[in-house]
């Protein structure tokens, strides 16, 4: 038999996985037990968490909330329908994995649920009152440069839009942050060029930027609080504020009088990416805007007063009409569309199998190009609706994504040459065993394997060379 793995190695192609933007408690499961007992000794973390749980949960958590004693696992059972079954396991799940409650043994050996202690005082405290202030001062003078809502919307997009500008490499990215930049590659959403090291977009950066606005900064924020730690910040204190931002008022300024130095610095962060809005860095006072107060309440993926009206439309011909100024919603349409034609509020452009295949080989896929023409579809489009795009060119898009999902590669190393049928029979069925093998040809006695088992095959045929010798 000739040296296994002289043959040609085939390139690794991955299918790209669609970039995951975990919610609230998709969030609050990951963290240790020891986090969420410290974060659940704030009203307004317990608060917060309450407000996103499924209604049959919070229908538990208030029924048990003054119960002093645990209560049989069966009688909760017994608080729902049959019908309901299903969803009953569903919420027993999560209370668990959140540790808002846990089991506890009843006189007798029955088995019962009783609310985390910290988790249920705290609630009452939120539900209640009672207990230290919780919530933002407000004790302040009258702002006499005062900033109403539609001027914190317009600076919350703006900082944020910065953010995507530095992505896409538009000419309009100045003012973002080494901060943020940091955030970017940590995410994997940029990387840094082989050559000369600046940052470059990745595909999950491609990805990220189809996303809706709030989506983008939830997902954003989660990264930067996986790095808090490594900053020498309190990530339960950063949570906590976080929680309570999520109670604030909309155009409305708060005091930073009290705030520990951990918290200023994370004020700044957030004054950088466009979550509230401070005059200068040593002003006593700073305003949530619309981007903190939908993302700390969990509002992400679903529209808002920040979102900017639609202005896309679609044609049969699958010419694509851009009803605006800005060069960031026109590069985000260049991401799979090829451009035509530019004017002052105004841009042509064409769905092309060559622009949505680009859009597919950088990691985008069909479903997330539809998914943001229909975000940002003009408003005659969802008057004409549904279906809001033409069927033919949602129809089209995909197949021209199935195209490329006829072939999956995966890098290997191909056996051949052997000198008997038994003995390739021999190292087919012990790399079949291991689960290494990936294609064979019995006829003409030739396999590959992966990669990984590549070395584990190898060592078992000189094994059994030298044995037969």
């Amino acid at each position: 038999m000739a040296d296994p793995g002289k043959s040609s190695h085939n390139p690794l192609v991955l299918k790209s996985k669609s970039l995951q933007c975990k919610d609230l408690h998709d969030y609050l499961k990951t963290l240790p037990k020891e986090v969420l007992e410290r974060l659940y000794n704030h009203p307004t973390t317990c608060l917060a968490v309450y407000r996103e749980l499924p209604a049959i949960a919070k229908h538990y958590v208030i029924r048990l909330l003054f119960v002093e004693q645990p209560v049989p696992q069966a009688v909760i059972a017994s608080w729902v329908s049959q019908a309901y079954a299903k969803d009953h396991n569903e919420v027993t799940k999560v209370l668990c994995e959140l540790r808002i409650w846990q089991e506890a043994s009843i006189p007798g050996g029955l088995a019962g649920w009783s609310l985390n202690p910290t988790f249920k005082k705290n609630t009452k405290i939120a539900l209640n009152g009672g207990g230290k202030p919780w919530t933002l001062s407000t004790q302040l003078e009258t702002d006499p440069k005062y900033r109403d809502i539609g001027y914190l919307d317009k600076y919350a997009l703006e900082r944020w839009e910065c953010v995507l500008h530095y992505m896409v490499g538009s000419q309009q990215q100045e003012g973002i942050s080494a901060d943020a930049v940091r955030i970017l590659l940590h995410a994997g959403l940029m990387k840094r060029d082989e050559d000369d090291g600046s940052p470059v977009i990745t595909r999950e950066g491609f990805q990220f930027l189809l996303l809706d606005t709030p989506a983008q900064v939830w997902y954003f924020i989660l990264q930067y609080l996986d790095t808090v730690e490594s900053r020498g910040l309190d990530l339960v204190e950063c949570l906590t504020f976080l929680f309570q931002l999520s109670f604030s008022t909309l155009g409305k300024d708060y005091s930073t009088e009290g705030m520990s130095e951990g918290l200023l610095m994370f004020l700044q962060h957030l004054r950088e990416f466009g979550l509230v809005y401070q005059r200068k860095r040593k002003e006593k006072r700073f305003y949530p805007t619309r981007l903190a107060l939908n993302m700390a309440s969990g509002q992400t993926g679903s529209p808002t007063d920040l979102q900017k009206e639609g202005y896309i439309i679609v044609e049969t011909n699958y010419r694509v009409y851009a009803y605006t100024d800005s060069n960031l919603q026109v590069a985000l349409l260049a991401l799979f569309c090829e451009m035509l034609y530019r004017f002052p509020n105004l841009a042509v452009g064409i769905l092309t199998r060559d622009s949505v295949r680009m859009a597919l080989r950088s990691g985008i896929t069909a479903q997330q190009m539809i998914g943001f023409l229909r975000l940002h579809a003009h408003p005659r489009m969802l008057v004409a609706g549904p279906p809001v795009l033409p069927p033919t060119v949602v129809d089209q898009i995909q197949l021209w994504e199935n195209e490329r999902d006829r072939f999956i590669f995966t890098e290997g190393v191909l056996y051949s040459q052997f000198l008997s049928q038994a003995d390739f029979d021999i190292l087919r069925d012990y790399a079949q065993d291991l689960g290494v093998l990936t294609w064979q040809n019995d006829r003409r006695r030739t396999m590959v394997v992966t990669k990984q088992g590549h070395d584990e095959v190898k060592k078992f045929w000189k094994r059994h060379s030298k044995g037969s010798n």
